[in-house]
């Protein structure tokens, strides 16, 4: 079969390790079920990985592609839910076991004809979506919900701050929370990307770091350094900031007196469980949601497509469709 394969690491030019090659098809083990890929979206990681950034050199090569939608062999059109993990390794929480996986990080990703997975992973693709807009969902739309949701027990009625519209995670967190009854607002250095943040349900959208018209219960922090300051500044007492990333910098001041004098609540997030990706399929069902897509690539122009995701400006996702 064809696949895009990460078959070297290198921080300056991180295209080079990418490669389209023959490869085996993959051979189903007990317990895990062979899918026909129809489409898998680019990610930061996927770029992460050809840099060498956060992805031990000697899981390469690998084939890249953490958002996968297909068909089983029995004729399923399914998402793969994209953590390998052991709950029980994390005392009931897969996110927590020290040696869970995304794929494409231990096990070949989605930028083939056929991956195989734990049967575990493989859930019902919402029926309203294409094939390319149920693979936007599995990494961005449930780190999203699980920020949201478990993490920040996000209730109708409340006010959210989604920093950084433009990112995936973020543009999915202004959808989903619009959804659930909240008032969001957002920011972004791009007026492109704001005037999608509105598109997207958001009541108000800012530049970084303006003054918002009211306090927020809750912030969705993917971006750090540079911003890490205004999200302090725009909780209530007692608010809560989520943290899934921290694309400018991990390192900003803590500011630790208006933390414990205001009673801020700072939680992390990392990806999601299974049962938290079927919630979100659902919601998104429910709802009607649909993620945005920038562009359609060819497995044959993936290269067009991770070139987009380096050089920025993208207003929605990078979809790879495998016909």
């Amino acid at each position: 079969m064809r696949a895009a394969v990460a078959v070297s690491q290198d921080a300056s030019n991180p295209l080079a390790g990418l490669v389209l090659q023959q490869v085996p098809d993959p051979v189903a083990k007990p317990g895990w079920v062979k899918v026909r890929v129809k489409a898998s979206s680019v990610n930061m990681h996927d770029v992460w990985t050809l840099r060498g950034v956060g992805h031990d050199p000697k899981n390469i090569p690998i084939i890249l592609g953490c958002d996968v939608a297909g068909v089983t062999e029995d004729g399923r059109e399914v998402i793969i839910h994209p953590v390998i993990a052991d709950a029980n390794a994390g005392e009931g929480d897969e996110t927590l076991d020290p040696n869970r996986a995304l794929l494409s990080e231990q096990h070949d990703g989605g930028f083939a004809q056929y991956i195989v997975v734990p049967e575990r992973c493989v859930l019902d693709k919402p029926a309203s979506l294409s094939f390319e807009e149920a693979a936007c969902l599995p990494v961005a739309w449930s780190t999203a919900y699980r920020m949201l949701f478990t993490q920040g027990q996000l209730r109708a009625g409340q006010k959210v701050l989604v920093q950084g519209a433009g990112g995936g995670v973020a543009s999915a967190a202004i959808t989903l929370a619009n959804a659930a009854g909240a008032t969001v607002y957002a920011t972004s250095r791009s007026a492109e990307n704001r005037a999608l943040a509105l598109e997207l349900g958001a009541a108000e959208a800012f530049s970084t770091g303006d003054r918002l018209p009211e306090r927020v219960d809750l912030v969705i922090e993917t971006v750090g350094e540079a911003t890490w300051a205004h999200s302090l500044r725009c909780l209530k007492p007692g608010g809560a900031i989520v943290i899934a990333g921290a694309t400018s910098g991990t390192s900003p001041e803590a500011d630790l007196g208006r933390i414990f004098y205001h009673q801020l609540r700072v939680i992390g997030s990392t990806g999601s469980t299974r049962e938290e990706t079927a919630a979100m399929v659902d919601f998104v069902e429910r709802h009607q949601l649909r993620p945005v897509i920038d562009r359609v690539h060819t497995l044959d122009e993936i290269h067009l497509g991770f070139q987009a995701m380096i050089d920025g400006g993208l207003s929605g996702k990078v979809v790879i469709a495998i016909p």
